[in-house]
């Protein structure tokens, strides 16, 4: 588990107490979503020492930067530096139960089993299971290819045509042509199609190559050209990988995001946006809190992102936004459960095909 910034982390030297000290403060925001006072710590860990000592180590953590006071509170809060302490010295994330495990994979088993879709799904009851938003991408590596293409007709002049790559993904549209299909044709446009292209890195289809291939058609290239740009079209969306928000509403009701949930709500549309916020990286969760956020209008929120695999390559990224203060101990696992059980679906679907 790696965290998006440590300077200064490594720096500050805490005794057990208070180490003690601000994890109670932590779980106990994270839990309430009120600020903490003296007294309530003293209940909560029932340490043998007086109330004023406690008052003494959270003055002193106060002074470090790891804890805040709220201007009409007498408690404490933990700042952003002190989430960053907690989550990488301090918090201890349980494995999954046997039932917790059930539940999430009952969650995919009532999800639609095409791969185009499952990622939709899965930020779905991602969203719905942590009451966070939630965002998942597929990453299209270079190596990626044209598995097969369908073309299939749907009218007199009308084809879906359906192109599928090696790493699972299949897109599908609908194509107008200008002349009348028969089988002859739909069957020669097939194995033109898959002859030319299949085996070919999506990323390497571009519009002058479709063109370029259409030329070798002579005469007859006008009428399939619909069809060609269409393959285009797709093999292009293929490349640029597929992008999926959910649970954008949800974070309209945690109260410390009612003065920007606009800017957050516009934020979590944004492909762009969230993109760099997803980027590729090599750790196994990856976790950005507050300020550490590229983007401005994430710097009251969290950000948790794993990767899911196909096989042994990296094949997306899926994520949870929440509030600072959200509950990283339980996310963390879930959030990796629902990784390699994604990558797993993913797997499965795609060698039936």
């Amino acid at each position: 588990m790696m965290s998006a910034k440590a300077s200064g982390v490594r720096s500050l030297k805490l005794d057990i107490r208070k180490l003690k000290i601000l994890t109670a403060i932590v779980e106990t925001y994270i839990e309430t979503g009120e600020p903490v006072s003296s007294k309530m710590l003293t209940e909560k860990l029932g340490l043998q020492v007086s109330s004023a000592t406690i008052r003494n180590d959270m003055a002193a953590l106060f002074e470090m930067g790891l804890l805040e006071q709220p201007h009409t509170s007498a408690g404490r809060v933990p700042s952003h530096l002190g989430y960053r302490i907690y989550v990488d010295q301090l918090m201890r994330c349980e494995p999954l139960s046997d039932e917790e495990r059930r539940e999430i994979d009952a969650l995919f088993n009532v999800r639609d089993p095409d791969p185009d879709k499952l990622l939709e799904d899965a930020a779905e009851a991602l969203a719905d299971y942590t009451n966070c938003a939630t965002v998942s991408t597929t990453i299209t590596p270079r190596t990626v290819q044209v598995k097969r293409i369908e073309i299939v007709p749907a009218g007199a002049r009308t084809v879906v045509v359906l192109v599928i790559a090696t790493n699972g993904v299949i897109k599908n549209k609908v194509c107008r042509v200008d002349f009348r299909l028969t089988n002859e044709l739909v069957g020669f446009l097939n194995q033109f199609a898959n002859g030319r292209l299949v085996g070919k890195p999506v990323s390497e289809i571009s519009q002058y190559y479709v063109n370029s291939i259409a030329v070798t058609l002579g005469e007859y290239s006008a009428p399939f050209v619909p069809v060609l740009a269409t393959i285009y079209e797709l093999c292009r969306e293929i490349s640029e990988g597929q992008f999926y928000t959910s649970g954008g509403a949800n974070l309209l009701g945690y109260k410390e995001f009612g003065d920007i949930a606009r800017e957050l709500l516009l934020t979590m549309n944004s492909r762009s946006d969230l993109l760099g916020v997803l980027a590729s990286r090599d750790d196994a969760v990856f976790i950005s809190i507050g300020k550490e956020n590229s983007k401005s209008e994430l710097a009251d929120t969290s950000v948790v992102v794993t990767h899911y695999k196909i096989g042994e390559q990296n094949s997306g990224a899926i994520g949870v936004i929440g509030p600072v203060r959200m509950d990283y101990a339980k996310i963390i696992p879930h959030l990796e459960y629902f990784s390699q059980t994604l990558g797993k679906l993913l797997a499965e679907t795609f060698e039936q095909e």
